[in-house]
């Protein structure tokens, strides 16, 4: 059996009778997790919020994570039927162009997109050229939306508070609830960047908790309070027993709660990279007439 080892990165599966399988990639770096989600009857998947490296210091991309669900989904003999992103990422830049560029897959995203798109037009003051209506993806999903992976049904849940375009998807038993909840060690995501709302956080997570009780959570990331292994799975009781940004909070303490947190929260060291980067699907920038893609920073907007 070929063995596949890249620096900085973590590995672990789940998998149970009558579910998908999921393996989740943990990129060190950004402490995000990509997630490979099998239907092992069919032998497809559907790949979920691939990272792209990025150095910022030399301002170079890199396809290290990627090339590791590369190898495991042909190791397997997979077929790739979705790539998948959950919202426009601020903390890495996608890879879901690069690996469509790999597997022939489309790529999808949350209708909300538009939205962010318009927003961060206006931040970066991009031209005409920038079109903010979702053609970028393959396609844009509605709140209720469904598909398949293999035989397995997957639906769509609007998911916002973290962004305005955040979703969930629901595929078997597992949802992919990105940057909503994290484990029940640590709490929830922020709510401060552009867009955001910790109300509509708030709201989005009861919807996730009346999924039920036994139904697998995959978060977006993983901060390993006290030191800890990465994790990044748990469940709908789970959280409700244990994370403690749920315990006897209404919408009200919780708002305050989140508002306070976030306050003293750095942005993302990749943030003013990604946005520009994930708004438009994953792509660089055009080259200039020198070859040379440039990245703007709005300076002082933040």
């Amino acid at each position: 059996m070929l063995q596949f080892w890249f620096p900085q990165i973590r590995r672990n599966t789940t998998m149970a009778s009558g579910t998908p399988e999921v393996v989740g990639f943990f990129d060190e770096k950004t402490f995000s997790v990509q997630y490979v989600c099998v239907d092992t009857v069919s032998k497809r998947c559907a790949i979920i919020d691939p990272v792209l490296n990025y150095d910022e210091k030399s301002a170079s991309t890199s396809t290290e994570s990627a090339d590791e669900i590369a190898a495991f989904v042909q190791s397997r003999g997979l077929t790739v039927d979705w790539i998948l992103d959950t919202h426009p990422h601020a903390d890495h830049l996608s890879a879901a162009i690069y690996l469509q560029g790999l597997f022939d897959a489309p790529r999808a995203i949350g209708e909300h997109v538009i939205d962010v798109q318009k927003l961060w037009k206006k931040i970066y003051n991009f031209g005409d050229d920038f079109k903010t209506d979702g053609h970028q993806w393959d396609r844009l999903f509605g709140d209720g939306d469904t598909f398949t992976v293999g035989e397995l049904e997957a639906r769509v849940m609007y998911s916002p508070g973290h962004t305005l375009a955040s979703i969930t998807y629901v595929i078997g038993d597992a949802a992919f609830v990105h940057d909503t909840l994290f484990q029940p060690d640590f709490g929830t995501a922020r709510a401060d960047f552009p867009g955001g709302d910790a109300a509509t956080l708030y709201r989005s997570i009861q919807a996730i908790l009346e999924l039920p009780d036994e139904t697998r959570l995959f978060t977006g990331h993983d901060y390993m309070p006290d030191g800890r292994e990465p994790r990044w799975e748990s469940t709908v009781g789970e959280q409700r027993e244990r994370n403690p940004h749920l315990q006897n909070m209404d919408e009200s303490a919780y708002t305050a709660l989140r508002n306070k947190r976030d306050a003293e929260l750095p942005l993302p060291a990749l943030m003013l990279a990604a946005l520009q980067i994930n708004t438009r699907g994953g792509r660089l920038p055009t080259p200039e007439n020198n070859g040379t893609a440039y990245l703007k920073i709005p300076v002082n907007a933040f």
